[in-house]
């Protein structure tokens, strides 16, 4: 959980670089710890996609990546959660504004 509030503080802070390298990290451990279901991968992989469209030094394949994750993301949601939870919701926010950042790029 301390490295989620990292990454995402460090999100906030437009430290991409950090906050990537963080999540590349921790994401596959708390995976294997919590398993793909739970909530709060969903969030870590989520804010590392953020991460990824976010940081205005993207290249077009951190961009693709981010909306490959966010695509997946919203369809485990859906599954998982429902469509109508709040982290469904923010999943395919996120998912079109990933996609509005590649668009812009390609």
């Amino acid at each position: 959980m301390a490295a989620n509030n990292l990454a995402s503080t460090l999100k906030q802070l437009k430290r991409f670089k950090e906050a990537k390298s963080l999540l590349r990290k921790t994401i596959p451990v708390g995976r294997r710890v919590l398993g793909d279901s739970h909530e709060f991968i969903f969030r870590m992989r989520s804010i590392y996609a953020e991460t990824l469209y976010g940081d205005p030094d993207a290249t077009l394949s951190d961009l693709k990546e981010a909306v490959t994750t966010l695509e997946e993301l919203a369809r485990a949601g859906r599954r998982v959660f429902g469509t109508a939870h709040p982290t469904t919701e923010g999943l395919e926010a996120h998912f079109q504004m990933a996609r509005a950042a590649l668009s812009s790029c390609a």
